[in-house]
């Protein structure tokens, strides 16, 4: 109330320096003065500032827990090779190298290495020797086993066929099947060894020298089987001509 008043009286001195007649102009002194006393009361009437309201506010903090740094690292595993078959593993990436040892069904190998296209380089009790991929099922980070060459293959050649002997085979067929011995001339003096071949497929890998092989399989009266011997060594294999045997 006291600063309307202040106010008035100020517009009313102004007002009545205005009809003063001693002079038809306004004496600037006066109206200094009335401008200034408008002015404070003005100012008196200003709201308090922002800046002193903030300051008698609690501070506000960011409570939001701060999100971990999170890093990716690669993780490596032992890179392993299993198969679902008994297969040989070779001292090198063909059937003309040696057989080394043979991997078991459910047996996991370490592997050290990848021969291009399809064979692996894998560590067993007998040793390193070389497994082809047609028949192993990698595992783990294979990706990063390094590439590695083949060993060379021996001078000389492939080895010389065997061939049957005067009775190259014998069969005896009973109750759907059928005891088969055949024996061979071992004609060569560089194979690494002797693969029984049955219906095209091998049955089974004999060392060098070897001249003969039984086995019993089922056979019924009329069904025909082939058998052939195959001589092998780093440089190739040769095949026997092929004993024919049917069951009266």
């Amino acid at each position: 109330m006291k600063k309307i008043l202040m106010i008035t009286l100020a517009f009313g001195v102004i007002i009545s320096s205005c009809n003063m007649p001693t002079s038809n102009a306004i004496d600037p002194q006066i109206a200094t003065a009335a401008a200034l006393t408008v002015q404070a009361a003005l100012d008196a009437t200003t709201p308090i500032a922002s800046s002193t309201l903030a300051a008698n506010q609690p501070e506000v903090t960011n409570t939001q827990p701060a999100v971990p740094k999170t890093t990716s690292t690669s993780t490596f595993s032992q890179p392993m090779a299993s198969v679902g078959d008994v297969t040989n593993c070779r001292k090198g990436p063909a059937k003309s190298y040696e057989r080394v040892t043979q991997i078991m069904p459910l047996e996991s190998v370490k592997i050290i290495g990848f021969f291009p296209p399809n064979y692996w380089v894998v560590t067993t009790k007998d040793g390193d020797c070389w497994l082809s991929g047609e028949f192993a099922t990698p595992s783990g980070s294979f990706a990063a086993v390094p590439t590695v060459t083949a060993p060379p293959t021996p001078l000389g050649g492939a080895p010389d066929p065997a061939t049957f002997s005067k009775n190259g085979w014998t069969f005896f067929c009973y109750s759907g099947q059928a005891d088969i011995t055949l024996n061979w001339n071992d004609n060569s003096n560089n194979e690494t060894g002797y693969r029984i071949m049955r219906n095209g497929e091998a049955v089974t890998e004999l060392p060098a020298n070897s001249t003969n092989f039984s086995e019993t399989i089922p056979l019924l009266s009329g069904q025909n089987v082939g058998y052939q011997i195959q001589a092998y060594n780093q440089a190739g294999e040769t095949n026997s001509s092929t004993a024919s045997i049917t069951c009266p």
